[in-house]
């Protein structure tokens, strides 16, 4: 019963943040809800971090440019707010650099400063990141003063998490070699997952969309393709350049090279698709069935009624599946990974004593 009332309570929060800002949104010279702008301006990032019953009010961030003569800007993004402009800096509104911050030059023409900013993502992935570092050293703490007692509580659920990840995926994968790639998995598998669960909580420190960014999965199937290829076996790099099949497949055209070459690099893009693909629909189904009712707004009180009641439901149940695939999509890239870096760890030596003992 807890766990309704607090998908509840959380999407309630959701859905009077989201007709604020459509407010806002209706407010300007059309004098119309923009159903477009109003769901991208909640997907991206931003300089500063919407509060849930204020999108007129933003916390503010740190911004951080260095100019065209090379120096160096510190002040904080409420000075850019609602076209605001600062030190010759300012937040573009149009253009290729929509909603970054753009500088003017001594002659009058625009230009974008290197820009090292706290932004909304940057913060969230730094929370994130400290999340999860206290939920690893909170089972370390309980075990290195309780010993052997077994922990209760969050300590145990994250045990669990731990326990069934490394059991269930990495060990039974990669065998004898688990516990040398074990750190990195449960990492990846505890980062993504917290991630994607602060990004459903509509309130700070929550409400980033991190995973449904394509630079963070991008940086994040980087990371994998790294530990695959730098820590991949002899073997494995020989069946990439040089395969077992027929020689005319390699030679004189290099085909099976060039297609095992190619997914090499493959693997990784697959990883970063699906997990921005799937977390991206989650929330942008979410925020389209709450548009309904703005969209639906000038049919009248009867059709809003409606319209309010049926957006509600539906947005509440794909609340709860998002939740799930929060999971989901945690587990899938930690299991993709697992099963990445156990195709680079072939010995071929091995393997062939394993063909021995089946014949």
């Amino acid at each position: 019963m807890r766990k309704q009332i607090a998908y509840i309570v959380t999407f309630l929060l959701m859905a009077f943040a989201f007709p604020l800002s459509a407010s806002e949104q209706s407010s300007g010279e059309e004098g119309s809800f923009n159903p477009k702008e109003t769901i991208f301006a909640h997907l991206l990032d931003g300089y500063g971090w919407e509060l849930p019953f204020s999108h007129e009010h933003k916390i503010p961030l740190p911004v951080i440019v260095r100019d065209y003569k090379g120096d160096w800007h510190l002040f904080m993004s409420h000075k850019l707010d609602h076209g605001k402009e600062y030190n010759g800096f300012y937040i573009a509104q149009e253009g290729p650099n929509k909603g970054k911050v753009e500088g003017v030059d001594n002659t009058g023409n625009r230009y974008r400063p290197l820009d090292l900013s706290i932004t909304k993502n940057v913060l969230a992935l730094i929370i994130a990141a400290l999340v999860c570092a206290w939920c690893v050293f909170s089972v370390a703490h309980w075990y290195k003063k309780r010993q052997f007692k077994a922990p209760k509580k969050g300590v145990g659920a994250i045990e669990f998490l731990i326990e069934f990840v490394y059991t269930g995926v990495i060990k039974s994968t990669l065998g004898d070699k688990a516990p040398r790639f074990a750190p990195y998995l449960l990492t990846v598998f505890f980062f993504i997952l917290l991630m994607n669960l602060l990004g459903l909580i509509v309130i700070f420190p929550g409400g980033a969309n991190l995973t449904g960014n394509i630079a963070v999965t991008m940086v994040l199937a980087l990371c994998t393709f790294i530990v695959v290829n730098v820590r991949g076996t002899k073997e494995y790099w020989k069946e990439i350049f040089w395969p077992d099949v027929p020689l005319w497949l390699k030679f004189p055209l290099p085909i099976m090279p060039l297609i095992e070459i190619f997914g090499v690099f493959t693997k990784p893009a697959a990883l970063m698709v699906r997990l921005f693909a799937n977390m991206m629909g989650g929330h942008m189904i979410i925020l389209s069935l709450i548009s309904l009712i703005f969209i639906f707004g000038a049919l009248g009180a009867v059709v809003v009624g409606a319209t309010t009641v049926i957006s509600v439901l539906f947005s509440l149940f794909m609340l709860l599946i998002d939740t799930l695939v929060s999971f989901i999509q945690a587990y899938v890239f930690t299991m993709l990974s697992t099963l990445f870096i156990a195709l680079a760890q072939v010995d071929g030596h091995h393997e062939g004593k394993m063909e021995k003992v089946d014949k």
